[in-house]
């Protein structure tokens, strides 16, 4: 959850103003958390609360109205309000940016499942909901990998994701960012962000350079990096001096949401180190 909190946040001053370079400063002044920090948590939320559509859609409305006017879009703002919630066939990336918690589950199939749930309550068109799941199994296998079956080559890891994602979800990984960058521009579909979000992972090494290849590549920057910050977490784990400069930006709300959230995963908290089980099934057991 905090790797995609912190890629909204570094990338929130330059959604509208690109920078085409990984040589930024990483937190400034007039940064701020946007929908991605607010929909992520959300789903967390609706994770320990049931995990079924109407949690879904209960917790998206409910973090939608407490915190309006931070970036969402319009048909998303009309259904926070709406009194009959239906989804609107969207594939835009919020499916994406907001699915990480989900990626918490004992199993990929498990992780895959509930993407799709916390897709479909508003983002039911295909590409949606495959934008979602991708991003959760790219999620879950970076910290399956890394923690399961202990492979410490970040390398090999990153292969098999690679040609996981590739092969079930049909996403074009064989790019790079500097192929990429020149011409990519303000995109906001799945299809154009999920595959970019990836690459800057696969090519980074280390969190915040996987951040800087998210940011560099430009359009929509603020959820590219949100997207590829929630692998990186899953992958590197998040310095301290991170996690703690961007927890800094959040209000009481939303912080101590945070900070339940890892109380609750038994997992990343503040340290960015796994406890000795870092799965545990969300789903409630009564």
């Amino acid at each position: 959850m905090l790797g995609a909190i912190i890629g909204d946040i570094v990338g929130s001053v330059y959604e509208r103003h690109n920078i085409k370079t990984k040589s930024f400063p990483l937190f400034r002044d007039d940064c701020s958390f946007t929908d991605d920090t607010v929909m992520t948590i959300a789903t967390a939320e609706a994770l320990w609360k049931g995990a079924e559509p109407k949690d879904f859609i209960k917790s998206y409305r409910k973090y939608g109205r407490a915190f309006p006017n931070i970036g969402y879009g319009r048909h998303f703002s009309q259904w926070i309000y709406s009194e009959n919630p239906m989804p609107y066939n969207s594939y835009g990336n919020g499916a994406a940016m907001r699915v990480s918690p989900v990626a918490r589950m004992l199993s990929l199939s498990n992780a895959e499942k509930y993407a799709g749930k916390s897709a479909e309550v508003t983002h039911n068109h295909p590409e949606g909901i495959k934008g979602a799941q991708a991003t959760a199994a790219a999620v879950f296998l970076a910290s399956w990998w890394r923690f399961e079956r202990n492979i410490p080559n970040v390398d090999e890891r990153k292969s098999e994701m690679k040609s996981y994602v590739e092969e079930t979800y049909g996403y074009d990984l064989d790019r790079n960012i500097d192929e990429i960058r020149p011409t990519y521009t303000f995109e906001i579909s799945c299809q154009e962000t999920v595959p970019q979000a990836i690459i800057a992972f696969l090519e980074s090494d280390g969190f915040e350079d996987a951040i800087r290849n998210a940011i560099s590549l430009g359009g929509d920057s603020d959820t590219l990096a949100a997207i590829t910050g929630s692998i990186a977490e899953a992958a590197y784990g998040i310095p301290p001096e991170l996690q703690e400069k961007a927890l800094s930006y959040l209000p009481k709300p939303l912080y101590d949401a945070v900070d339940a959230w890892y109380i609750k995963v038994a997992s990343v908290y503040r340290t960015g180190l796994f406890t000795s089980d870092p799965y545990i099934d969300l789903l409630p057991t009564n």
